[in-house]
């Protein structure tokens, strides 16, 4: 590819618009209930409503801080959306917020993450069957942030200066995960501190969203305590926590017999066709464990403790050659679980946590590159807006048949998408590049949005 040198460029064309794509995707929103809910919102500013879903809608074309607000004012834009609003005014109505309206937006998310699943059925449940498990992961991540202006800024476990943001994504085994909650917190929280809230606020949104089956709730070592398990189990639901290596799940594990140990399939793993099993340095054993023993005794969870082992590659010697093994060493994995699935299906699903590492990377590349404000309630407010972005995108993606999309692919294919503005009678036409190659999913996106609802069965 080279490029013409005849080119005179002009920025001069008042029909053109850069993101075509936020039509069908803000029109999937507004079937959803978006516009209704936001009329909820009782910030001291006027058109709040208006102003969120502008905020929202930058994020979904890829802005990563208020001045990127921008983007939706060029061009044509005025005329294909209503209420466009300059970055500055945004910036000020972000600062209006307070930690009361954080939590109006928060509700606003999950109902509004409801009114996708209705919408785009396969959201939540991705086709899978009512009993299949639906699994609710709770992890938090730290975002670095600069200036001494910065409202609860501190230094936390991963000793960088930041904001804590702790989120709960709902998935299913087909079903790509989505956000059932997310909070802002001071950056040198512990990541347990409101697990049990934040799971018991989770698992009612993840309800609400269609969730029928059986739920699995898991989360790594760091919210390994009475709070999140409780909580679990009060909602009926099922837990896989990764164990702390205190002494009492030491013992356990070493108490496991050498014969109680099974190969699994894992990354790397060769099938042997003569022994028909796995061969790999993977194996896993449970025993019967009985987690929190230092609690009062009705608060004690007798639980299943499952272990897995990996061998430690043994260090080459001085002159360069492999060493003799002279006893098998390993490293240990243990969590504990109430899950009624086998040892092997119970260690397959707790590995499938990771999931969440990828929506966390996800907003990182999008709307949390930054906390653009310095007053925390903004910057809170931003979280809760960035998770109506995040929904809104994967449904979309789901609508236009990309249910394993990432949101920066969705941007790249669907929302940011040229278009032409021409009008005919009291219609607008929008003429999109010609041979563009993911025209049918811009076109199946842009169907669901604004056909009529998904019949239901009764």
């Amino acid at each position: 590819m080279k490029p013409s040198h005849t080119i005179r460029p002009v920025f001069d064309e008042s029909n053109l618009v850069s993101a075509a794509g936020l039509v069908p995707a803000l029109r999937l929103a507004e079937s959803a209930g978006l516009y209704g809910l936001l009329e909820g919102l009782t910030v001291p500013s006027p058109n709040a409503g208006v102003k969120t879903a502008g905020v929202v809608g930058g994020m979904l074309a890829g802005a990563d801080c208020i001045d990127d607000l921008d983007l939706l004012r060029h061009g044509g834009m005025g005329r294909v959306f209503a209420g466009v609003r300059a970055p500055s005014t945004l910036g000020t109505f972000l600062r209006s917020f307070t930690h009361g309206h954080v939590q109006q937006l928060d509700k606003i998310s999950g109902a509004l993450l409801a009114g996708l699943a209705r919408k785009v059925p396969a959201l939540v449940s991705g086709g899978a069957r009512a009993q299949d498990i639906a699994f609710v992961d709770v992890d938090d991540t730290i975002r670095e942030v600069h200036g001494y202006a910065k409202q609860a800024a501190a230094y936390g476990y991963s000793g960088v200066r930041g904001l804590n943001v702790q989120l709960a994504t709902v998935s299913t085994e087909v079903a790509a995960p989505v956000i059932v909650r997310a909070r802002l917190r001071r950056g040198n929280v512990a990541s347990h501190t409101g697990a049990g809230q934040l799971l018991a606020q989770a698992l009612g949104t993840a309800r609400t969203a269609g969730v029928a089956g059986p739920v699995l709730c898991r989360a790594d070592s760091a919210y390994y305590g009475h709070a999140f398990v409780a909580t679990a189990l009060r909602h009926g639901a099922w837990f896989s926590v990764t164990v702390r290596m205190n002494p009492q799940a030491k013992a356990a594990i070493a108490g496991i017999g050498e014969d109680a140990w099974t190969p699994i399939k894992y990354p790397h793993a060769v099938w042997d066709e003569a022994e028909q099993r796995w061969v790999s340095d993977a194996e896993v054993a449970e025993v019967p464990f009985v987690a929190f023993t230092r609690r009062r005794k009705a608060e004690r969870v007798t639980c299943r403790l499952i272990v897995r082992r990996v061998r430690r590659l043994q260090p080459l010697a001085s002159d360069g050659s492999e060493q003799g093994e002279l006893f098998a060493t390993y490293r240990h994995h243990a969590f504990i679980t109430n899950s009624d699935l086998d040892t092997i299906q119970a260690d397959q699903r707790h590995r499938g946590h990771a999931v969440i590492e990828q929506v966390i990377a996800e907003l990182k590349d999008g709307p949390l590159a930054h906390l653009p404000s310095g007053k925390y309630a903004a910057n809170a407010a931003w979280v809760a807006m960035a998770t109506i972005a995040f929904n809104i995108a994967r449904a979309a993606a789901v609508a236009a048949n990309m249910a394993t999309a990432r949101w920066a692919t969705l941007r790249r294919r669907i929302i940011n998408v040229p278009a032409r503005i021409a009008s005919t009678g009291r219609r607008l036409i929008l003429h999109l590049p010609a041979h563009w190659a993911w025209a049918q999913a811009w076109t199946a996106l842009h169907t669901a949005a604004t056909g009529p609802p998904p019949a239901t069965a009764t």
